[in-house]
């Protein structure tokens, strides 16, 4: 089996995608007018389930649009709360008794992280307390 495999006989055969789901809207929409300009007008096409899917793509795009908005506005308002940190102390998961001043904020891949006064970079979700002047770790007196 091995041999046919490699000499691509018994090997899979690729996935061709086909149909309107591979469209994008706008050449969907070529393809919608294309047809339209072409029918015979004494006896027109019945375009209903063609008009279905591009409401269909045009619904799901929208959507996609959406989500892409409010991971920007959830993105803008973790990097407004991360520089609102600035200058204050805080403490993280890994070390709750250790305080350390926020130098600044950054943006990165993994997301909004704050470098701390040691040098060291830590991801806005892991900080686990922000001290105020006369806070001591811990809850220590």
């Amino acid at each position: 089996m091995d041999a046919l495999i490699a000499t691509g006989i018994g090997a899979p055969a690729p996935k061709v995608e086909k149909g309107f789901g591979t469209l994008d809207s706008d050449q969907f929409t070529k393809l919608i007018l294309t047809e339209l300009s072409n029918q015979d007008p004494l006896e027109p096409n019945d375009t209903g389930d063609l008009l279905e899917q591009l409401s269909t793509i045009r619904s799901i795009e929208s959507d996609t649009k959406l989500n892409s908005t409010l991971e920007s506005m959830a993105t803008r308002t973790e990097f407004s709360s991360a520089a609102a940190l600035i200058g204050k102390k805080v403490s993280t998961a890994q070390d709750p008794l250790t305080q350390l001043t926020v130098t600044s904020v950054l943006q990165n891949s993994d997301g909004v992280s704050v470098a701390l006064e040691n040098g060291t970079t830590v991801a806005i979700r892991s900080i686990s307390s922000v001290f105020g002047a006369d806070d001591k770790p811990g809850g220590a007196e």
